[in-house]
């Protein structure tokens, strides 16, 4: 599909990941395995294998690494503009812990990906793709990230393309006090926002917790979106779709992984976006995308094809 107008454009940082098989804490001594991560690639992937044409832009170090991400996305079926950068790809480490939990540690100081810049964007891309998909995390590496987002975001928004924005604070890398102005401002160029109460905190500066999700969605919506989705993890999600609101008919699984489990609901909702299904629909199908990405290892290797949930019923499988 070279040269057609892509479904979506998305940009970020994708990282080398090493984990772990099985679960095993790595002070047992297992061999790793190897991976890669990102949101903004995670949504890329899962797009591509509902069937759409996706886009990622991002900058990768001239390594090993950079070169393994770029051939794997691209063998996902996802186009790429993998920029080579100065510098090298950025790293994780995933460690096991008791009682299902996880930890991350990070090697992505100075790394390519928090290189892009303004002049990395593909602008005639973005401008006739139908989807934008932005988040928070890239907004967080740096000024150049930031302005870049911010750049594709006017450029989206003024050619009538829609915006997707996924909050996605991470307090590692900034402070809710920089984060909330900044994804204020994207927040006001976007179409669609995702968020959990926490993020919605974030950005509309709260100082306290606890709150009405369906408030939060309607606070969220007063800054220019027309729908707003609001993630509550095991206990699924309320969309507010030019002001009515739906709350998510959960679909109950047993989870291996949660990683990557609300980059695989963005892809789902994206999908749902894409072939014009009903809200209430999208929004119980993003649900069964992030269910069963829940249920095998990786952070993105669980995403679903079609013929994966192909259990008949409404029109957002076709």
């Amino acid at each position: 599909m070279t040269g057609s107008a892509p479904d979506l454009v998305t940009m970020g940082e994708s990282m080398g990941l090493f984990f772990a098989p099985l679960g095993m804490p790595l002070v047992s001594g297992p061999a790793f395995h190897l991976s890669f991560g990102g949101a903004e690639s995670n949504v890329a992937i899962g797009l591509a294998r509902l069937g759409h044409d996706a886009l990622w832009v991002g900058r990768l170090g001239d390594d090993e690494i950079g070169r393994y991400i770029e051939r794997e996305l691209r063998a996902e079926g996802v186009r790429t503009r993998g920029l080579t950068g100065p510098t090298h790809t950025g790293m994780m480490v995933r460690a096991q812990r008791g009682f299902g939990r996880s930890s991350v540690q990070y090697a992505r100081l100075g790394s390519a990906g928090a290189q892009l810049a303004v002049e990395d964007l593909p602008l005639d891309e973005i401008r006739s793709a139908r989807i934008l998909h932005l988040t928070g995390i890239t907004a967080a590496l740096g000024d150049g990230p930031h302005q870049a987002l911010v750049a594709a975001a006017h450029a989206a928004h003024d050619a009538g393309v829609l915006v997707s924005l996924d909050l996605n604070y991470r307090a590692t890398l900034w402070s809710a006090e920089e984060a909330g102005p900044a994804l204020r401002e994207l927040t006001e160029l976007s179409h669609l926002v995702f968020a959990t109460a926490g993020e919605a905190q974030v950005l509309l500066g709260d100082a306290h917790d606890g709150g009405d999700d369906a408030a939060y969605a309607h606070r969220i919506a007063a800054l220019g979106p027309a729908e707003v989705v609001v993630k509550r993890g095991a206990d699924g999600a309320l969309s507010l779709v030019d002001g009515e609101v739906f709350e998510q008919n959960v679909t109950a699984v047993v989870e291996r992984d949660p990683v990557g489990a609300g980059d695989a609901f963005a892809a789902g909702y994206l999908h749902g976006v894409l072939v014009g299904s009903a809200p209430q629909d999208r929004l119980d199908f993003a649900g069964r995308v992030a269910a069963h990405s829940v249920t095998l290892p990786g952070d993105w290797e669980g995403l679903p094809r079609l013929a994966d949930l192909d259990v008949g019923g409404p029109d957002i499988l076709r």
